[in-house]
């Protein structure tokens, strides 16, 4: 699994006559990122794709954990109804939605827009039944406890059950950040303009406007850079996807 990483890096140092050639022979040098930086607005891209994937997460945490815990604690009117309802969301490919979701962008007035890249992908159907089915194992005790002490349903789930779902809320934030990042069709579609593109869109363009003769290293230097966040945010919350992520929900 690591090896096609440190492929990767090593070609990006290598330069352009000897990436063919035994690797014993090869000098390294940072060029090809210094050639990337010059050929495209490497920062620009790498800036949007960090504000989309950012504030994506961030909606889909509040949006997910808000909703699951209504599913799971709280009880009103079709809520079975509606929970079935967003499953069936999740069972709907993709591709199928890009028609009308651009349709309904563009009578907003969102193309090329933040809010075109950012709004569609904080609501989602696997956060919702991933939290729900989290605080579901929380026991009925927390509730009784907190309104013993006089908590309304707010501050039941801000002072104990959203401490409780750290865990979940990290792993959930971990897989949104990585699917955003990483997401190539829509930021393609929605966005016109270098201004707005994300970096998988950029790096893909850049593959796309070579000629005669592609440039591997610049290409792969450019790799490098949209793998880094990636890897950055996997080695940081690595101890939540390892452990089971419904550990703790009683220790608050």
């Amino acid at each position: 699994m690591i090896i096609p990483f440190l492929m990767m890096f090593l070609i990006s140092l290598s330069g352009e006559e000897s990436i063919f050639t035994n690797y014993k022979n090869i000098n390294l040098s940072f060029c090809a990122y210094k050639n990337v930086f010059h050929s495209i607005p490497v920062a620009k891209y790498f800036l949007n794709s960090t504000i989309v994937a950012l504030f994506t997460t961030l909606g889909q945490v509040i949006v997910s954990a808000l909703a699951g815990y209504g599913f799971a604690r709280l009880e009103f009117k079709g809520k079975e109804i509606l929970f079935f309802i967003i499953i069936l969301t999740m069972m709907v490919p993709p591709q199928v939605n890009i028609v009308p979701l651009f349709y309904l962008m563009s009578k907003l007035g969102w193309i090329n827009t933040y809010q075109a890249l950012i709004v569609p992908g904080i609501f989602g159907g696997f956060g919702v039944f991933f939290m729900r089915q989290y605080f579901m194992n929380f026991e009925k005790e927390l509730d009784d406890a907190s309104k013993l002490d006089g908590c309304n349903v707010f501050q039941t789930f801000f002072k104990i059950a959203l401490p409780c779902a750290a865990p979940a809320i990290a792993t959930l934030s971990i897989f949104t950040f990585v699917t955003t990042w990483n997401s190539f069709m829509w930021p393609l579609i929605v966005t016109n303009t270098e201004n707005m593109r994300t970096l998988a869109v950029g790096l893909t363009i850049f593959k796309s406007s070579f000629r005669e003769v592609t440039l591997w290293g610049e290409l792969m230097a450019c790799s490098c850079i949209c793998s880094i966040p990636v890897i950055a945010v996997f080695l940081i919350g690595k101890k939540y996807l390892i452990n089971n992520p419904m550990d703790g929900a009683i220790k608050g």
